[in-house]
């Protein structure tokens, strides 16, 4: 598992000198996947004991387990071409392996489960994602309510009872402004779901269940964009999960 991934899962099991490390490391990985504990330790103006808690903290048996977990994510980072074309194919065999690596039960227990689902798309982009999930899903009878706004989400938040389910598709997953509505959300004890890239970031964290997609920044005539298909590839997934949850719940039935 990937160490923003992993950052994500942990949390609320670091504190605020396990946050500094994680950061440094997130911001030179290329140079700490060949430091010692002690010398990272020193980097990072700690004690050696502090950086062997955090890898305990990310659930490794101590620092150079981690640091091999480390070492392999950069080496599979340095795999990826500069083609723009080979960038595609290295980022759908990454979100693959995301899909196969992800245990969907809950996630799917909840779509079957909630009396009303929401969907919300923090951009153009991203609203076409939600459309895309209530499209795919209404052959499974189940129906999204698409929130067409940030305005809206405000005005339907306290609405949203215990029971429903809140999915918010992302790209980055660091949209301060929806902060105010999850944490009412996450009072009422209100299911959500985020979708986002895989990053170290705001949106995974204060959501109860995450699902992660992998996607290089290129640039295109001048312009530096992100790809979008490995959303589309990830409801694809969620779907078939779906309705392999599905008929199972109907035979138990």
């Amino acid at each position: 598992m990937r160490l923003e991934e992993l950052i994500n899962n942990y949390y609320n099991n670091l504190n605020e000198n396990d946050l500094y490390i994680a950061k440094h490391i997130l911001n030179h990985k290329d140079e700490c996947i060949n430091l010692g504990i002690n010398d990272l330790a020193k980097r990072c103006n700690v004690s050696r004991t502090t950086i062997f808690r955090f890898a305990k903290k990310l659930g490794f048996k101590g620092y150079s387990e981690f640091k091999f977990n480390l070492k392999w994510e950069e080496e599979q980072s340095n795999q990826e071409e500069n083609d723009y074309i080979e960038q595609f194919y290295t980022d759908v065999s990454e979100t693959l392996k995301l899909m196969k690596e992800k245990d969907f039960t809950d996630i799917c227990e909840l779509i079957y489960s909630s009396e009303r689902i929401f969907v919300y798309g923090t951009g153009t982009a991203q609203m076409a994602v939600a459309q895309e999930l209530n499209r795919t899903f209404l052959a499974a009878n189940k129906y999204f309510n698409i929130i067409e706004g940030f305005r809206e989400f405000q005005i339907i938040t306290p609405r949203i009872i215990k029971g429903d389910l809140v999915i918010i598709v992302s790209l980055s997953g660091d949209t301060t402004s929806l902060q105010s509505c999850i944490n009412e959300l996450s009072i009422k004890g209100i299911d959500t779901i985020s979708i986002t890239k895989l990053s170290n970031n705001l949106l995974s964290r204060m959501t109860t269940h995450n699902l992660y997609i992998t996607t290089s920044r290129w640039n295109c005539i001048g312009i530096e964009s992100y790809g979008f298909s490995m959303f589309f590839i990830l409801i694809d997934v969620l779907f078939r999960q779906y309705i392999r949850y599905q008929e199972r719940k109907k035979s138990e039935e």
